[in-house]
């Protein structure tokens, strides 16, 4: 993110004092010095207007001027939302007035009567940092901009997901860490014995008989030990004496800090196929 001395001389610049004199000597000094972008007004209420509209990367600014004064200029640029860091470096004579502007929010000042290898190093050093700053809001907002896209391709993706198992399986499954069921979806009042309603998801107050201790274990097991099942098959029989066999799959699900987040998987009856 290095900023070179051409990026700075490229640099847009706006000279603002009610002296032509001054104008005029700032001008031939920062162009003698290869700004390649200055201009300048002598009506400070014109500032705002041109800030707004060219979103200069330094506004060199007098304090002391008939009609509006530079604090006030300072006032009426913080009102523009979409430049959260002034770009202002003063000018001024008082002494008194160097801690008010940047208690105001300018950045830097410059003392009269000028020193010009002052106002040459200030400049460039102020317009470093200006161009840096704006460097890295782009970057910034770029890496928001890739990290929503890349958060839409995998909201998109983790609905193709689930549309796919649902197709491929019976029912869609999700637990938490302590292995209460958080979304379920397909036939499983009548597969498990599990109470959908809506999001909710709860076991039945009496527990249903018949499941197969050893399976259950064994899934069990796995579960507990953080492991993927693929094709595991478990089974019960029913108080009428009919049996039935299923089959589950799981994964996992982690959290960006490697946090685990509970289960989540499909699963078929498999009794008549």
């Amino acid at each position: 993110m290095k900023i070179t001395d051409a990026d700075i001389l490229a640099g847009s610049i706006l000279i603002v004092d009610d002296q032509a004199a001054n104008v005029s000597l700032l001008e031939q000094t920062l162009r003698e010095g290869g700004y390649l972008h200055v201009s300048s007004t002598t009506n400070p209420r014109e500032v705002f207007a041109l800030h707004r509209k060219n979103a200069y990367d330094l506004i060199l600014l007098d304090l002391q001027m008939p009609g509006m004064d530079g604090f006030q200029v300072i006032e009426s640029l913080k009102t523009n939302d979409r430049d959260a860091w002034l770009p202002v470096l003063v000018i001024t004579a008082q002494p008194g007035h160097k801690l008010r502007a940047l208690q105001c929010g300018a950045k830097d000042f410059i003392s009269k009567p000028f020193e010009l290898v002052e106002v040459k190093t200030r400049v460039h050093n102020m317009l470093e940092v200006r161009l840096l700053y704006k460097r890295l809001a782009r970057h910034a907002a770029e890496l928001a901009a890739a990290v929503e896209e890349r958060t839409a391709e995998l909201r998109e993706s983790e609905a193709r997901y689930r549309s796919l198992t649902e197709l491929a399986s019976d029912w869609y499954w999700e637990q938490d860490t302590n292995g209460n069921f958080t979304r379920v979806s397909g036939p499983v009042l009548e597969m498990l014995g599990i109470r959908v309603d809506g999001l909710a998801v709860e076991r039945p107050a009496a527990p249903v008989d018949g499941w197969n201790e050893a399976e259950r274990l064994e899934l069990q097991a796995a579960i507990a030990a953080r492991r993927p099942f693929l094709d595991f098959v478990f089974s019960r029989v029913n108080p009428d004496g009919s049996k039935q066999k299923f089959q589950v799959s799981g994964e996992p699900m982690f959290g960006p800090a490697c946090q685990f987040l509970g289960y989540r998987g499909i699963g078929l009856e498999i009794t008549h196929r």
